[in-house]
């Protein structure tokens, strides 16, 4: 006969909930208002949905660093802290460009700002869990969300981005599942700590089977990060998002998904597993040299910035594989100077864009239409350059910086041959970024159908946005160190 277990509340521990809760609270709050009261103008929802993330922010300072939470599935270590703030203030940035022009049709509903919250929720749950089903929750709350803000966009190419997105999504979802399943049926737990624990404490005669649950797992973050080969369908979605949620895209759900793959495949290399370096190895290689060779090629600016995104993810992967404290510390540092100069270069690419006019008929954003810049938009074309030098690691730019953390932490680690391959690569990318440089700095404008040569859609807000992202890719050169010491601080207090 089965006894009753009595669970007191204070066991439960709520307070590592609060953060998400609060997110989830404010896109339920939105969409109450806008039961009640139809029409309402766009700039209340934009003030709500960015009070609710500060509420959020505050709530996760809030938090004790390393206890558990909620039957022990909610897992609060500096990772997850440290992540969370990187999630929330990018999101909090991201939220004014809602305030510029009403050119983009998703911004008219208040489900977006609704589905935004969850989906931020979503990847908060991600990061803050070692719990195989947990993780599967969030990673699908906020993955149902971002398909569906991608939907709202209303255009041929959104509607084509988001189907990919979903198609993928779906696919990376099952092939997460059938690996989850596999490592409980070997384990017994869906706790990555006792998978870890079991792990170690065996010798499997079917190690066949841990590898095929580490394939199924890295593929489906491969697809979530698009990793090489896994980045097919990177790309063409961001091509067919808006400029601001592309840029997003390029960030935030990177972040969420790094975190996750840290906890999983660095726990299994430092269980014995030994040969899942081996197959990160070369998942790194790849990605980082294939993406770039790629973007070598592209006619679209957007699409380049694509690629180099699936470039800088390969870097990321590269510490990840290391997987010692200093490189676990330069991946946020490597990830915050990043997002930064990427949301600015993805702002830019929505100053640039003219509604009705044609530059090239495949593509919205093509090199040529950003030649002579500097003689139509002088402050734009400087805004990109400072983006694009920082993007390319040259000296003394930020991400330069993040760049040679990262290579010296692989020196460190003896992991000589991967430095350079990290070096090189880093050399490559200054191309591409440098040929718009080029176009913006040294071509002469090229003239539309219409007869027009540019337009500048750039409202009070999104010259806010463009000024912040401007001002801390700037002076984050004299930011490194702080910001190093932050990360530092963080992942010491998280055991990796």
């Amino acid at each position: 006969m089965l006894e009753a277990v009595n669970i007191s509340f204070e066991s439960l521990n709520m307070a590592t909930l609060i953060p998400m809760l609060v997110a989830i609270a404010g896109g339920l709050v939105i969409l109450v208002i806008d039961l009640l009261k139809g029409e309402l103008d766009k700039s209340l929802y934009i003030t709500l949905t960015i009070l609710f993330l500060i509420m959020d922010l505050g709530a996760v300072f809030a938090l004790e660093i390393n206890q558990r939470g909620f039957f022990d599935v909610m897992f609060i270590d500096g990772i997850a802290i440290l992540s969370q703030i990187v999630i929330i203030v990018a999101s909090a940035l991201f939220i004014p460009l809602a305030f510029a022009s009403q050119k983009f049709n998703e911004y008219k509903y208040p489900e977006f700002f609704a589905l935004f919250l969850f989906m931020t929720a979503g990847f908060q749950f991600m990061v803050a869990s070692d719990n195989l089903i947990l993780i599967f929750v969030g990673l699908e709350t906020a993955s149902l969300s971002l398909y569906t803000l991608m939907v709202l966009h209303n255009k041929d190419k959104s509607f084509e981005a988001a189907i990919k997105y979903f198609t993928m999504g779906a696919m990376a979802a099952g092939f997460y599942a059938f690996a989850s399943m596999i490592f409980y049926g070997l384990t017994g737990s869906v706790e990555l700590y006792k998978i870890f624990e079991v792990l170690q404490a065996k010798d499997f005669e079917p190690m066949i089977l841990i590898l095929v649950a580490t394939l199924f797992m890295l593929a489906a973050f491969g697809f979530k990060l698009a990793l090489v080969p896994f980045h097919t369908w990177g790309p063409d979605v961001y091509e067919g998002s808006s400029a601001a949620l592309a840029g997003y895209i390029s960030i935030v759900p990177k972040i969420a998904g790094f975190v996750v793959v840290m906890r999983i495949f660095e726990g299994l290399i430092h269980s014995g597993v030994v040969w899942v370096e081996y197959i990160l190895y070369a998942v790194v290689v790849l990605t980082m040299t294939m993406a770039n060779i790629w973007a070598l090629v592209q006619s679209d600016v957007k699409r380049m910035l694509a690629y180099s995104s699936i470039s800088h993810a390969g870097f990321v992967m590269a510490a990840i594989m290391i997987g010692t404290t200093q490189a676990n510390s330069g991946i946020f540092l490597y990830w915050i100077l990043f997002a930064f100069t990427n949301l600015g270069a993805f702002a830019m690419l929505w100053v640039s864009h003219k509604k009705n006019s044609t530059y090239h008929e495949r593509y919205d954003h093509p090199f040529e239409k950003f030649s002579g810049m500097v003689k139509l938009m002088p402050i734009g074309a400087v805004l990109m350059g400072l983006f694009m030098i920082t993007l390319a690691g040259v000296p003394p730019f930020s991400v330069f910086w993040g760049k040679l953390y990262l290579i010296s932490s692989a020196v460190n680690a003896d992991y000589l041959v991967l430095a350079l391959i990290m070096a090189i690569n880093s050399a490559i990318s200054a191309y591409y970024y440098l040929k718009l440089v080029v176009h913006m700095f040294l071509k002469d404008p090229i003239q539309n159908e219409d007869g027009s040569v540019y337009m500048s859609n750039a409202s009070l807000s999104l010259k806010v946005i463009l000024g912040i992202a401007a001002f801390f890719t700037a002076i984050s050169i004299f930011l490194v160190n702080p910001v190093l010491d932050f990360t530092s601080y963080y992942v010491a207090m998280s055991g990796f």
